[in-house]
């Protein structure tokens, strides 16, 4: 697993699956949390990683309407979702907060430290008005064909 500090640069990242690169903002309520679930679940019907996508977009969206001002009257928090093939990469962008954006305190059982457990890559970078979490996983490939049956053993 490898966390950085940034975000890497468009130029860098995968092109996308179709029309599989979405964004939606959120009122910063906790009762809109189970929405930003949905939408993810809807985006990524289908593709293995969807369960741990849709479990790390509710860890950041309650820590954005918790521990942010994303959670203030009128308050927003915004969730963007990009498939590849064999990668799904997602992000989280609060309000801002006094949080210097280092996962590297997080400690087991809170949500980033299980940012980091289970992503293939993860971290923070400065949004336009507080910090956008990410994180990608990894999305593996049906296997092509059905797996070939041992050979027989044949004795003389």
């Amino acid at each position: 697993m490898m966390c950085n500090p940034t975000a890497p640069p468009a130029s860098q990242r995968p092109t996308p699956v179709g029309p599989r690169s979405c964004e939606r903002s959120f009122p910063g309520r906790l009762d809109q949390v189970r929405e930003a679930r949905a939408f993810m679940t809807r985006m990524l019907g289908g593709c293995p990683a969807a369960d741990d996508a849709v479990l790390l977009v509710s860890e950041l969206a309650t820590n954005a309407c918790t521990y942010t001002a994303s959670g203030a009257p009128g308050g927003t928090f915004t969730v963007r979702i990009e498939r590849f093939r064999g990668l799904v990469r997602a992000e989280v962008e609060d309000q801002g907060s006094t949080w210097d954006g280092d996962l590297s305190s997080a400690q087991p059982p809170h949500g980033l430290y299980l940012l980091q457990a289970l992503s293939a890559s993860c971290g923070t970078y400065p949004g336009a008005r507080g910090w956008v979490a990410w994180f990608t996983l990894g999305t593996p490939a049906p296997p092509s064909s059905p797996p070939s049956p041992p050979p027989s053993l044949v004795l003389p």
